[in-house]
């Protein structure tokens, strides 16, 4: 059996999490060569950056060598862990041996923490995308960029639509079409798409950068490698 395993720490914004959570969690209903956990360090309960909490699995000690690893976002508690040593290395061990290595979000910052995202393409919220630059991605403006072993998803929503690229990747396009149905994904914004070209994305930048100085207040070798 196949195990994907997505990663809880503290902070998390729970739809990075809990949207393709939902879409692989369909598919191995339909599929039972795969099993799909959420693993953290230990099964207490997790506060997010809403008032929901999240309770792990899996510690990370239960789960050996999975075959996918997917990584949630967040903002100020996101940029914090990218100090966490011991979740970096927590997720480069869980990566070493995966056949696929995920993110939503800035959870591609923890990959890139992690030293996993060297030279890959790899994406974002795009508030945040010019910081996967500084952590040596090649940053791409895209919603899902895969790139060999690799897929990562732009901003919260984005996981939901990664997370059905990858059932695509591992059982073929109708696969991934049946769980878009039962999940019933058919996104129709009361307001519209998001029209890019007016987004402002340069006004957005202090706003980044003091959330970064107030996580990374205690890490200054941190700060000083995302703001430089």
């Amino acid at each position: 059996m196949k195990t994907i395993a997505f990663v809880l720490y503290p902070g998390i914004t729970p739809l990075d999490l809990v949207g393709p959570l939902q879409v692989m969690s369909v598919f191995a209903a339909f599929n039972p060569d795969y099993r799909v956990v959420v693993a953290a360090e230990t099964l207490g309960a997790f506060d997010t950056d809403t008032p929901l909490q999240l309770v792990a699995s899996h510690t990370f000690d239960q789960v050996a060598e999975p075959y996918a690893v997917i990584v949630p976002g967040g903002t100020e508690p996101t940029y914090l862990v990218m100090t966490d040593e011991r979740l970096l290395e927590r997720i480069r061990t869980a990566a070493a041996g995966a056949q696929v290595i995920g993110s939503v979000c800035t959870g591609s910052l923890l990959l890139g923490a992690a030293g996993l995202l060297e030279g890959r393409r790899a994406t974002t919220h795009w508030a945040t995308l010019q910081l996967l630059g500084r952590l040596g991605a090649d940053p791409v403006s895209e919603r899902v960029v895969e790139d060999g072993p690799f897929i990562t998803a732009a901003g919260v929503s984005a996981g939901i639509d990664m997370a059905l690229r990858l059932v695509g990747r591992l059982a073929g396009e109708q696969a991934a079409r049946t769980v878009q149905l039962m999940i019933e994904y058919d996104p129709q914004p009361p307001y519209g798409p998001i029209d890019w070209s007016s987004v402002d994305r340069d006004a957005y930048g202090p706003l980044v950068t003091d959330t970064l100085a107030t996580a990374l207040a205690d890490h200054p070798r941190m700060l000083e490698r995302l703001t430089r």
